[in-house]
């Protein structure tokens, strides 16, 4: 239940931003373009704001090779170094199949991607020399764009065309913890055998667009962790109102995963704090699991946790 789930859009992004390195065979792709065959930018014309709604018209069946990039409006923010972490709308068409294959632009959530060599060609080179409040368009044929298997996710054959356009809205900000008094929380209830789950009384229902909070009911002498740590943990989650856990290890065995694989949430609300800590947590939906239900979970919801840190490394 810890694992990192996103929405439905951002679920796709770390396998179509990578490097793909995986082979296939010649595949020329389920053509249904109607229009004759126009180079690159010619075959498209794209309209809307920078950071909103993005409007994409095909001309015609588009070809491309090599990977170019063209700066579609030039932004006046700091240039895009390697390194940075960036939010980022991004729009993925099959130029032969003239369709949409990807867009983060219907549900106004940007990806936030971290510019590094990780990255496949098509996307390294929309950050190239690229100022924050650009939009950027990239062309190229699958194989060059995403590997030789092309981008079979997106339904995009290895021998099509691609169409990337990507706003680089602004840079990213991680989220801060608020650390807040335990009247701000629900109650924890306790059983022989640790949590049980929360008492909501008095908590009011909370915000969609509230903050990531935090309270330490007991705080650990040991390692610090980070981040990037692996760390083994007993906890419990809930729902507000809920009348049971959505998820809880203490009636089992403690779970062991690095923060770098599960909700946000938990990345940047435990990280700071030291093993043998106990930690409540108020996930906001942002750092949760957004719009996308999950089991018992309805979409939308703020999370409640109650975490021990039993070790980190």
């Amino acid at each position: 239940m810890l694992r990192r789930l996103r929405r439905p859009a951002l679920v796709l992004a770390p396998a179509l931003l990578a490097v793909s390195l995986t082979a296939c065979g010649e595949d020329e792709g389920p053509g249904t373009a109607s229009g004759d065959e126009l180079e690159r930018l010619e075959a498209v014309e794209v309209t809307g704001e920078v950071g909103e709604a993005i409007d994409v018209e095909w001309e015609g069946r588009m070809t491309a090779t090599e990977v170019e990039t063209e700066t579609l409006v030039e932004g006046d923010g700091e240039e895009v170094a390697t390194g940075d972490k960036i939010l980022a709308h991004i729009w993925i068409g099959n130029g032969y199949t003239e369709s949409e294959a990807y867009s983060t632009y219907e549900n106004g959530q940007p990806e936030t991607i971290t510019v590094s060599d990780d990255l496949s060609p098509v996307f390294a080179d929309a950050f190239e020399g690229q100022t924050l409040g650009s939009r950027v368009a990239v062309t190229a044929s699958a194989d060059e764009a995403f590997g030789e298997a092309g981008n079979p996710q997106l339904n995009i054959a290895n021998k099509d065309s691609v169409l990337v356009v990507m706003d680089l809205v602004e840079e990213y900000e991680e989220p801060k913890p608020k650390d807040v008094p335990p009247g701000r929380l629900p109650n924890l209830r306790v059983g022989p055998d640790g949590p049980v789950g929360f008492d909501f009384s008095g908590v009011p229902k909370p915000e969609a667009d509230g903050e990531l909070l935090r309270h330490v009911l007991r705080e650990g002498k040991g390692k610090g962790v980070t981040q990037t740590s692996t760390i083994k943990a007993n906890y419990l989650g809930m729902v507000h109102g809920a009348k049971k856990p959505f998820d809880e290890s203490y009636s089992g065995q403690p779970a062991e995963f690095s923060l770098t694989q599960v909700v946000p949430g938990w990345t940047y609300g435990l990280s700071g704090l030291k093993v043998g800590s106990r930690v409540l947590l108020s996930i906001p939906p942002d750092l949760g699991y957004g719009d996308q239900a999950q089991g018992d979970i309805p979409a939308g919801s703020t999370l409640y946790f109650v975490v021990d840190i039993i070790s980190a490394k």
